[in-house]
């Protein structure tokens, strides 16, 4: 269709305003009731859903960029997930500050229209459980499994179980760093053991009295595949070379990928700081009084929020990091490759 046969397009129609604006029904007002707040509580949790679509859309393109078999390392494809997650992130910052805009409904406000509203919660909030099975949440390390599931429709249930069955961003940044060839690879290295025996010798000299349990750690991670523990999402291949980058990062070709490791885990700390800031925010409006759909509550949801650490493991590599001036020299034929002048 040429630019000028396209109808003109209007502002309220092409954000269906008629729809979004007219699908606010309070609960109170049914009843003959007076509960002003009812407005607000019912906005601000329509607020949260757009905010939550469009985080899905953004991890449905970066886990499209990772499902390659392989990303050039002169594509844009890096930078344009990096780009994707740190939008996520501010996305995830606009969800913490919301709940100032909650915490002006006082307690009494909320109760004026609170008992009206149950069985339902902010627990059956199916887009936040598909955002959180989509970075890598997996059912078995979720908190309370005999509830998650109990209060949803089974038309829900079965878009939560869907998005569980797909490969997680988490498996595809696994897969990714198990293809890079940094610090594991003889394509690379003549011995790539040698280098793991150097920055060894290097840490262990760098502990503290009380470290000692690192150390332990740290040969249980990197010393032998054969050795590394079971059941963790990143395997042996993928945490060598997460570290390497983490260690290497001044590098060129290693830039972005600290970038995306970096916002990984950005995104798990905003999470962190929206589950606590809802704690606090429930602790302040229903004290201990059990959640409107049946659980007990601020108890339930500092348990939850204890236990849903998406990219911990990520995160506890931080315990083998050295200082730039403690790090061993890498081979120049090493430190060419991951240059900007390579042949």
């Amino acid at each position: 269709m040429q630019q000028q046969d396209r109808p003109p397009v209007y502002y309220s129609e092409y954000l269906q305003l008629e729809k979004i604006l007219n699908a606010q029904h309070p609960e109170s007002s049914k009843e003959g009731l007076q509960a002003d707040d009812e407005m607000l509580f019912i906005i601000i949790h329509q607020a949260y859903e757009l905010w939550f679509k469009q985080i899905l859309f953004e991890l449905d393109l970066v886990r499209k960029v990772f499902r390659q078999p392989q990303i050039s390392n002169s594509s844009a494809d890096i930078y344009n997930s990096v780009h994707r997650l740190k939008r996520v992130c501010r996305i995830l910052e606009i969800a913490v500050n919301q709940m100032t805009i909650m915490e002006t409904m006082t307690p009494l406000d909320f109760l004026d229209f609170r008992d009206l509203l149950r069985p339902a919660s902010g627990f059956q909030s199916i887009q936040f459980k598909m955002i959180e099975a989509a970075l890598g949440l997996q059912f078995e390390h979720r908190f309370g499994q005999g509830y998650y599931l109990s209060q949803l429709s089974q038309q829900d249930i079965d878009r939560v179980k869907k998005a569980e069955s797909e490969q997680s961003l988490l498996s595809l940044i696994n897969a990714w760093l198990e293809r890079m060839p940094f610090a594991n690879s003889t394509s690379y290295w003549p011995a790539p053991q040698t280098f793991w025996s150097q920055y060894r010798k290097a840490y262990a000299s760098s502990l503290r009295e009380g470290e000692a349990s690192n150390l332990q750690n740290f040969d249980t991670l990197f010393h032998s595949q054969e050795q590394y523990p079971e059941g963790r999402s990143l395997s042996f291949a993928a945490s060598q070379n997460a570290l390497f980058i983490m260690l290497y990062r001044d590098f060129p070709l290693l830039h972005l990928p600290f970038e995306l490791l970096s916002t990984l885990l950005e995104v798990d700390e905003l999470l962190s700081l929206w589950r606590h800031r809802h704690i606090h925010m429930v602790q302040r409006t229903i004290g201990k009084r059990t959640g409107t759909g049946g659980s007990t509550g601020a108890d339930y949801l500092q348990k939850a929020a204890n236990s849903h650490y998406i990219f911990k493991e990520l995160a506890e590599l931080t315990s083998f990091l050295l200082p730039r001036t403690l790090l061993p020299k890498l081979p120049e034929t090493v430190a060419a490759k991951m240059g900007f002048d390579q042949d």
